[in-house]
Order: C-alpha cells, then sequence, then structure tokens
C-alpha cells in the first residue's frame, strides 16, 4: 500500500469497483483538512498498528459523512485494488452484499455455501489479502456497532471505512468527527452549487442562516436552482418559516435551521406539484432504508383517500418522485429500483403533522404496503420481495392498525420469516403484533387467533415445545369454538397439535390426531389437496416413529408423487420435506443404497431451491450423512455431518433441536471412524441438552443414553454402559412398548453389556428374544433382525453352543447373500464374526 499521503490521482479504476458506489458528487467541495486527515489516519493505522483500526467518520445527520466517504473512494480509488460499498441502515443485508463478492474473490459462492459463511469467508480473504492486498470496504449508515462488527475485517493489509451517527463506534475503530461545514466551505459549495455567481456577503448570509449544515443548504440550494429564487427572497422566508418553528415551542435533535429550510422546499413542492408533496409525507412513515418502488405500482388498488388516485396514474407518481429527486428531499436508486428519504427528514415530516394527520397518513401508508406486498410466503419467488418490505413493519407501526388487510400483510411477514428460518425476528415480531391486536379486540379475535396459530409453529420450530404445545392447546380450543371443527384454520393448529404430541413423545396419540385431521381434510378438502397431502406426510412420519416402515414408505411416496407434480398450492418447503422424508424412510426400511442416492437429489434439490444454509437442507444433509455412513462411506458422511453441525450451531445455537440432532450424527459417525473419544464427548454433552429440551423421559433422551453407553462399552466400561442401557431399555418398553426399534437397540446393546461382563447366559436369553421379536415385527431379511440373529450366534459360540449358533448364522448368511452385494458393510461386517452395536439418530418431528 502506497504509504504517502497524496492527492494525487491515479488514473486507474480498481479491478474490482463495487456495484452500489454511488456516484461521484460533482457539486462536492472543500473537507480537504478532513479528507488528509483521514487519509493520513487510514495509511499510518495500517502501517503502525499490529491490528489496523477501522475508521469511522462520525457526526449528526446532515453533515455530510456519506458524501465525505463517497469522495474518498473516487478520490483515492487508483491506490486500491478493490473497492466494495456496503450500505448498512439494513443489518440484515449486509451479509448479502458482503457474499456478493465471492465470484471477485473466487470464493464458493453464497448459492453453494449460503449468505453467511459466503460473507464470512469474504472477511477471511480480506483479512488474509489473499488474492487482493489493497482494498477499501466502506460500511455506510452503520449506526448499530454490534449488528455487523463481526462482519467487518479484523486487521489484514486493506482498509475500513464506516460512516456513523452513532459515537460507539469509538471503542472500535479510529473515530475521525465529522462536523458542519466551516463558513469558506459553505460559502464555495453554494458558488458550485447554485450554478450562478454569487457573492461572498450573500452567500456567507444564507449560510450562516442555515448554521453551515451540508444537509440544509443542499436543499436550499436546490430549491433556488428549481424557483429561480433570490438569495434574499430565501432567507427571508427562511426567516419566517424559523419564527413559526420556535412558537411551536418543539425541543427536536435536528438544527432549526434545517427545519425551516425543509420547510420551505416542502411549500414549494406543494405550490409546484401537491401530489409529489403527498408522495413525500407518505415516505416519511416508511423506514430510513431503501423502500421498493414497486410497492407504490402494485399498491395502486389500495383505495387510499391521500395516495389512491396519484398510485392510480404512473406518469403522476413518476413526476412526483423525480421533483422529490431535483429538490435533494429523496434518494433514487435507479438500478435497484428504490426511494430512500433522509432520517432527518423523515423526523421533520412527521413532526410537522399533527396527531390526527399523522394517523391517516399511517393508516394509508399500511394501506399501501398491504395492498403492493405479496400473498405468498410459501413461495420463494416473492421471498426478496418480502426481504425489502421486512425493514419497513417496525417504523411503520404495523403492529397498532386493526384493518384484516394489514393484519394478513403482518401475518405474512410472520409466515416469510420463519419459513427462511428467521425465527428469532418470526417470534419478536409475532409477538409485538398479538400484543397489540389482543388488547384492541381481545383472545377470540379471528385475526388473533390465526396469529396465535403461527406463534405456536415458530416455537415449535425453536424447541420450545412446551410452550408451543400450551399455546396450541388452548388456541385449538379457541378456534373450534369460533371457527368450527373443520375450519380451515382449526384443522391447521390440529395438524401442528399433532407435532406438539411428537415433541413430547406421545407417538401414538400423535397418530391419532393425525390420523383423525386427515379423515377431516379429505372431508374439507379431497384427497388430494395440498393441505391434506401435508397431513399425510405428518401421518407417515408417525407411522415411522411407531417403526412401522413400510406403513410410512407407502404414505411418503403418495405425499412426494402428488406434491412434486402439483402446479400450484405446494412450496418448495413442502416438497424439500417430503422429499428427505421419503429418503429417510427408506433407509430405515434398510435400502441404505437407494436412501443415500434419494437423499443426493433430495439435498442438491435443498440447496438449489433453498439455499444450502436453510434449516431444511441441512436436516436433509443430516439425514444424508446418516445414509452414507449406513453404506460404509464414512468419510464422506463424517465431511458432511461435521460441515452441517457447524453451521446450525452458527446459524441457531447449541440448544436447537437440529443442532441437537446433528451433534448425535456427528457422535455416531466419529465412532464408527474410530475417533471414540471425541465420539464420547459429544455423546456426553447432547444427552443434558435432550434432558432439557425434550425431557428426561423422552424417547429421544433415551435414545441418547443409549448411544452413550456404547462408547462407554467400547472404552471397555461395560458396567456403567450396562447400567445406562438398562434404564434407556426400561424407559422405552414403558414408553414405547416392547416392540419398538428403540426398545429393541436398547435390549440389543444392554446384550452386548452382559457379554462383556462376562454373563454370556443372560446376554444369550436377551439376544435370543429381542431375534424373535425384531424377526417377527421388521421380517427375516431386514438388516436389523440380520444385526440381531448374527450377534446371538456371537453369544451362543462363547456359550458353548456352537451347533445352534453354526445353524443360525448359516441361514443369516443365506438371506446375506441374497439381499447385498458382496461388498455390502453389513454382509462384510457379518462375515467377521464381531458383534453388531445398534446406535440411535432422532428423527425431525
Amino acid at each position: 500500500m502506497d504509504e504517502q499521503v497524496s492527492t494525487q490521482e491515479p488514473a486507474r479504476m480498481p479491478a474490482i469497483w463495487g456495484k452500489k458506489i454511488p456516484g461521484r458528487n460533482k457539486n462536492f467541495t472543500g473537507r480537504e483538512k478532513l479528507l488528509s486527515q483521514l487519509r493520513e489516519s487510514i495509511t499510518t493505522s495500517t502501517k503502525a498498528a499490529v491490528v489496523p483500526l477501522p475508521q469511522a467518520l462520525q457526526g449528526l445527520g446532515g453533515v455530510g459523512k456519506t458524501q465525505l466517504a463517497i469522495e474518498y473512494a473516487w478520490r483515492y480509488r487508483g491506490f486500491y485494488d478493490l473497492i466494495w460499498w456496503v450500505p448498512a441502515d439494513q443489518p440484515m443485508l449486509v451479509p448479502s452484499t458482503l457474499a456478493a463478492l465471492t465470484d471477485d474473490l473466487k470464493l464458493r459462492p453464497a448459492s453453494s455455501v449460503g449468505i453467511d459463511e459466503a460473507a464470512a469467508s469474504v472477511r477471511d480473504a480480506l483479512q488474509r489479502g489473499d488474492p487482493v492486498e489493497k482494498w477499501l470496504l466502506i460500511f455506510d449508515n452503520a449506526d448499530e456497532p454490534e449488528e455487523i462488527r463481526d462482519l467487518i475485517p479484523e486487521g489484514g493489509p486493506g482498509h475500513v471505512l464506516i460512516t456513523s451517527r452513532n459515537s460507539r463506534w469509538s471503542g472500535v475503530a479510529e473515530t475521525v468527527p465529522v462536523d458542519v461545514f466551516s463558513r469558506a466551505e459553505s460559502v464555495d459549495f453554494l458558488r458550485k452549487r447554485l450554478q450562478r455567481k454569487i457573492e461572498e456577503r450573500e452567500a456567507g448570509h444564507l449560510a450562516s442562516e442555515l448554521g453551515d449544515l451540508p444537509l440544509a443548504l443542499e436543499q436550499a440550494a436546490a430549491l433556488q436552482v428549481m424557483t429561480g429564487m433570490t438569495t434574499d427572497e430565501y432567507i427571508e422566508q427562511l426567516s419566517e418559516r424559523a419564527r413559526e418553528v420556535l412558537a411551536l415551542g418543539k425541543s427536536t435533535e435536528y438544527p432549526l435551521s434545517m427545519t425551516a429550510a425543509w420547510q420551505l422546499s416542502v411549500q414549494e413542492i406543494e405550490n409546484r406539484l401537491p401530489e409529489a408533496a403527498e408522495v413525500l409525507r407518505c415516505l416519511a412513515f416508511f423506514g430510513p432504508d431503501p423502500i421498493p418502488r414497486e410497492v407504490f405500482r402494485r399498491g395502486n388498488k389500495a383505495g387510499t383517500q391521500r395516495m389512491g388516485p396519484i398510485l392510480a396514474n404512473p406518469l403522476v407518481l413518476s413526476r412526483a418522485f423525480a421533483e422529490l429527486n431535483r429538490f435533494a428531499l429523496v434518494k433514487i436508486e435507479a438500478e435497484a429500483g428504490t426511494v430512500q428519504v433522509h432520517r432527518l427528514v423523515q423526523a421533520l415530516l412527521r413532526d410537522s403533522l399533527g396527531e390526527s394527520e399523522r394517523a391517516a397518513i399511517r393508516h394509508e401508508v399500511h394501506q399501501v404496503l398491504a395492498s403492493g406486498a405479496p400473498t405468498k410466503p410459501e413461495d420463494t419467488t416473492y421471498w426478496p420481495a418480502f426481504s425489502d418490505l421486512v425493514p419497513h413493519v417496525r417504523p411503520a407501526g404495523l403492529a397498532r392498525c386493526g384493518d384484516d388487510a394489514v393484519q394478513e400483510l403482518a401475518i405474512n411477514v410472520v409466515r416469510y420469516l420463519y419459513r427462511v428460518a428467521s425465527y428469532n425476528s418470526a417470534q419478536t415480531f409475532a409477538e409485538e403484533f398479538l400484543d397489540n391486536w389482543t388488547r384492541a379486540s381481545g383472545i377470540a379475535d379471528p385475526q388473533v387467533l390465526r396469529l396465535r396459530r403461527h406463534l405456536g409453529i415458530v416455537l415449535w420450530q425453536i424447541g420450545r415445545y412446551d410452550e408451543s404445545r400450551r399455546l396450541n392447546e388452548e388456541t385449538l380450543d379457541l378456534m373450534r369454538v369460533e371457527f368450527g371443527d373443520e375450519h380451515e384454520e382449526t384443522l391447521g393448529v390440529a395438524l401442528t397439535y399433532g407435532a406438539n404430541l411428537r415433541s413430547q413423545g406421545k407417538f401414538r396419540e400423535a397418530f391419532e390426531q393425525d390420523t383423525a385431521s386427515l379423515a377431516a381434510h379429505e372431508r374439507k378438502f379431497g384427497a388430494n389437496h395440498p393441505a391434506t397431502l401435508r397431513v399425510i406426510n405428518n401421518l407417515a412420519l408417525d407411522h415411522a416413529l411407531l417403526s412401522e416402515y413400510e406403513q410410512a414408505r407407502e404414505l411418503q411416496q403418495l405425499a412426494f408423487l402428488e406434491q412434486s407434480s402439483a402446479r400450484e398450492g405446494v412450496s418448495k418447503w413442502d416438497v424439500q420435506m417430503c422429499w428427505n422424508g421419503l429418503a429417510r424412510v427408506v433407509r430405515a426400511c434398510g435400502d441404505h443404497v437407494q436412501a443415500c442416492d434419494f437423499g443426493e437429489e433430495a439435498y442438491a434439490h435443498g440447496c438449489r431451491e433453498l439455499q444450502v444454509e436453510h434449516q431444511l437442507t441441512l436436516m436433509t444433509a443430516r439425514d444424508l450423512s446418516i445414509a452414507r455412513r449406513r453404506i460404509g462411506d464414512v468419510d464422506g458422511a463424517l465431511e458432511l455431518i461435521d460441515e452441517t453441525f457447524a453451521r446450525l450451531v452458527k446459524l441457531f445455537g447449541n440448544q436447537h433441536p437440529e443442532t441437537m440432532a446433528a451433534m448425535v450424527a456427528l457422535s455416531n459417525t466419529l465412532r464408527q471412524a474410530g475417533r471414540h473419544e471425541e465420539a464420547m464427548a459429544l455423546a456426553k454433552a447432547v444427552l443434558p441438552r435432550y434432558e432439557e429440551v425434550f425431557g428426561p423421559q423422552h424417547p429421544f433422551t433415551y435414545g441418547c443414553q443409549i448411544n452413550l453407553a456404547l462408547l462407554y462399552r467400547l472404552r471397555g466400561d461395560a458396567r456403567r454402559a450396562g447400567e445406562l442401557d438398562r434404564q434407556a431399555h426400561d424407559g422405552l418398553r414403558d414408553a414405547l412398548g416392547e416392540r419398538h426399534r428403540y426398545t429393541f437397540a436398547g435390549a440389543v446393546n444392554l446384550a452386548g453389556d452382559l457379554a462383556a461382563l462376562g454373563d454370556r447366559p443372560r446376554a444369550c436369553e436377551i439376544g435370543r428374544q429381542t431375534y424373535e421379536q425384531v424377526r417377527e415385527f421388521f421380517g427375516e431379511r431386514h438388516p436389523l433382525a440380520l444385526s440381531a440373529a448374527v450377534n446371538l450366534t456371537v453369544d451362543l459360540r462363547a456359550s458353548g453352543d456352537v451347533a445352534e449358533a453354526e445353524a443360525l448364522y448359516a441361514v443369516a448368511e443365506a438371506h446375506y447373500r441374497a439381499a447385498f452385494p458382496k461388498d455390502h458393510p453389513e454382509r462384510v461386517h457379518a462375515a467377521t464374526g464381531e458383534r453388531f452395536n445398534w446406535d440411535f439418530d432422532p428423527l425431525t418431528l
């Protein structure tokens, strides 16, 4: 990096020049001292510090921080090979902006690794300076340091520049204060911006009246250019406006001069094009983030009193935006299709209105949003549109609106958020809406009940199973009274309640609940309706949890075929759930090769349609890793589950059910890879988490005990293994009965513990009983029945019953030859004469 503080501008452009970098401001004036200070600070920091600090341009709204950053990028562009602009008004969008650099840096794209991982890889590559050393990142309007701190490169050969109103950056960045213009800078700016000769006295007088605030000067100059108003006329009107503001007795966080200057611009807009002023007042009730202009085009059917006629005339709407842009009251990004209003201007606009007028305009914004928003949150095609709207939900005050259409939008936002696995946001919005709506309309209001249903889903998705169950039980009772037993919403809650029963380990009760739901759905919608297919999918899961795998396979295949061929009403979420469910149940039926092949297709579909870091894609990856493990591809299984577990921890934390399930799968894979101590550490860590989330007597908790017991036996502590296996087996038998795969697993491994302790007679007794039960339940050629047979032969030989052992082994070997290729891992293992150990992997409920 060039170490000299130079204003010499090399001619070349950086090889990588961000598309979001604003054009150079031809009216940029002064700030030479600040630019020199910034350049010196940024280069000195890089040269002298072990970990160079970011540079933060900090100051009040309207002082020109962003313009200074733009000028720095353009002026010093020749010293960099990469300059990238990161709008940070919306912290949730920062990762996707960084991830867009993956192509230029030759990194794996977000489409294959997910947005968060792609953004992290960009940050790491910049820190290393590989493949680009001379880089500049500009984070504009980063007012929440904690939200984006982890995405900012720490050190490295490049530079980070931040613009912010927030003084908290001083703790992590080298702060460069930005104040109002000096008087000389104000005069120079006005001379350039007004496009006419102006005396220094005249310019100085205007600058003094405006407090040298760059934003106020820009709007004052734009007004004079557009109207031909003289400076004296402007100052006279400004004085009148200032007296009006003072008379109101309001205490504001922005300068009086800014208020008066803004009012003059709005008055002129009102005179020239009243519709533009109306649009501006509407924009004040959105958030300060970019607003998609499509909302106004799509919202022309809202029927609002103020905005309705404007939205119904696209030529008037276009002219309104153009006028506002010319008067420097809005910022239009044509390429992005957005319009943005400075937060200071928004605050001034809102403060200028009476309470009743504020309420009326805010409600029109609600209606425009509701009319212009997409209506299908499950359809991935509309996810970008929902993403653009989410930052405006809270600033617009949607939670306080009682209009049905607006509340429908609010519910759709919650549905969108949990569909994209943004569970914390979904929960926050849902609880905020619910609190307001319940206080306004009561607990039995139809929209309140609908929202409660979706909050129940969110709570279930994040593993807060008891809260979800209690909420859904109450909601189901209320809906039966308000809507009736077979209303669409009642049936929806009933379906989620079946999931609540599964999460409690009540698999038989869940099956009965879903069986009743299926009958009700068929009566209401018909056999092939998308809603009915979702019930069939859940019923297939119920069968699998009851170890009834052939019935599960039949239902799962039916649901998959119908959902895959449906032209409407079935989302990619539904297809992914069903695709993976079929792959999983095929594995449970013992066809591990087909499960692996089908699972690879399901995983590819998830990566392609939902992206790699979507929860359903990660669930599919976990199940695929188990299938790989079953066919003997331990290395492939370990690579996939290790990556999947890391993603889940990063996205959802250690206590999320999917993270816990991946932890179980990783432990089992490590054990099979011979890395027993690593497997043991994970098995010990995950068991108390299952006890906390699911309860100590849940079948999944007992399953985790079986895994831990197996590791103790392999370590040589058969006594501790036996204690755990006996407790698990007894608990599973009480919860699920004798004839269940999980109960069989506990019995098989308990026999192994007893054999290791030298109690061969008891091991043979349990082994013989288990083999007969498994053979009767699954059939004599099922892999579980064959492995139970092999285990029994091991114990019979050790007990001296060689003839019985040989006869049993001959039968098992014949079945292996008929059912499996020579190199199948289970057939190979059976030939070694060593014991099979059964492990547990939880299903997604």
